[in-house]
């Protein structure tokens, strides 16, 4: 017969085991998420606004999310802070979740590879997926010891903050006073884009929030600004699109030439340029926006 005592053992050490494999897996799949939002939150913010959430809150929310998922990273693999790290990984996915199928339907079939190298979209998997990680974050809290070192938490936790604050400003340097080429093709014809004031709007002609953008452009008061449209795909319904839209524009289909300058995921996407430098770009376009940055800026009244 085992000893009680080798058996308790035994028991501890698999337990163990499993615990740190789990813990080690959300570490990987967290810290990669994390990291990611955190060294290019611009597009993290435009994706945020695909998935329904007020421009408003986009930028902010992926700073949240950016330290968030990098501090659960990090505690669930430290064992005296793995409690604390499963129980916000917990609360992460559980939230996301019910965001998720709050907004199903409008939200079924949207790109939501928020991990890299894990592409998926909003669908039964998602859910799958998520519950799979929620089970290894609950088993890695379970079987870890009292979480303790407050302290400690609070530092790792502030020097988290600090990086991805520098990280979201040196992400703004960098896209800050962009120089769009000289020129792009209109027409068969060579278009200036360094004099004056120009609008770009990038937009794909079967988006229906690209629609809905150019339509509310539509009733701006543009001030001696011209409004030069590129159909990011589908370049052949450009003109259609314009049409439906009324949105008063030219067309050029050098979007490989500005999209090498002006990074974006996905459209409606606008930059406004004067004398060919960017003074500003807008990933969302909603009640607000770009009504206000275009208007601060004087390219609209």
């Amino acid at each position: 017969m085992s000893h009680p005592a080798s058996t308790a053992f035994e028991t501890a050490v698999w337990k163990s085991a499993i615990g740190w494999i789990c813990a080690a897996c959300i570490s990987i799949l967290f810290l990669a998420a994390g990291i990611w939002k955190a060294t290019d939150p611009l597009t993290w913010a435009q994706s945020l606004g695909q998935f329904l959430v007020p421009g408003w809150l986009t930028i902010p929310g992926t700073i949240a999310l950016a330290v968030s998922e990098i501090f659960a990273g990090i505690a669930i693999l430290i064992p005296r802070y793995r409690r604390w790290g499963a129980m916000l990984t917990c609360v992460l996915l559980v939230v996301f979740m019910v965001y998720v199928a709050i907004n199903y339907n409008q939200l079924v079939g949207k790109d939501c590879s928020c991990f890299p190298w894990v592409k998926r979209a909003v669908g039964p998997g998602f859910f799958l997926g998520d519950a799979a990680m929620l089970v290894m974050a609950g088993l890695a809290g379970l079987w870890a010891q009292r979480s303790h070192g407050l302290r400690g938490a609070a530092v790792v936790l502030g020097a988290i903050s600090v990086f991805t604050g520098v990280c979201y400003g040196v992400t703004v340097f960098q896209h800050s006073g962009l120089r769009a080429p000289a020129s792009v093709v209109v027409d068969g014809k060579a278009y200036p884009l360094n004099q004056g004031r120009v609008f770009l709007y990038f937009f794909d002609p079967e988006c229906m929030h690209c629609f809905q953008a150019a339509k509310q452009m539509t009733g701006y008061k543009w001030k001696d600004v011209k409004v030069v449209a590129i159909p990011t795909r589908v370049q052949q319904f450009a003109g259609q699109f314009l049409k439906d839209t009324g949105l008063s524009a030219d067309v050029t289909l050098d979007q490989e030439a500005l999209r090498a300058v002006f990074k974006f995921k996905d459209p409606p996407y606008g930059v406004a340029l004067e004398n060919g430098i960017q003074r500003v770009a807008f990933i969302h376009f909603d009640e607000q926006e770009p009504r206000k940055g275009l208007r601060t800026h004087g390219f609209i009244e």
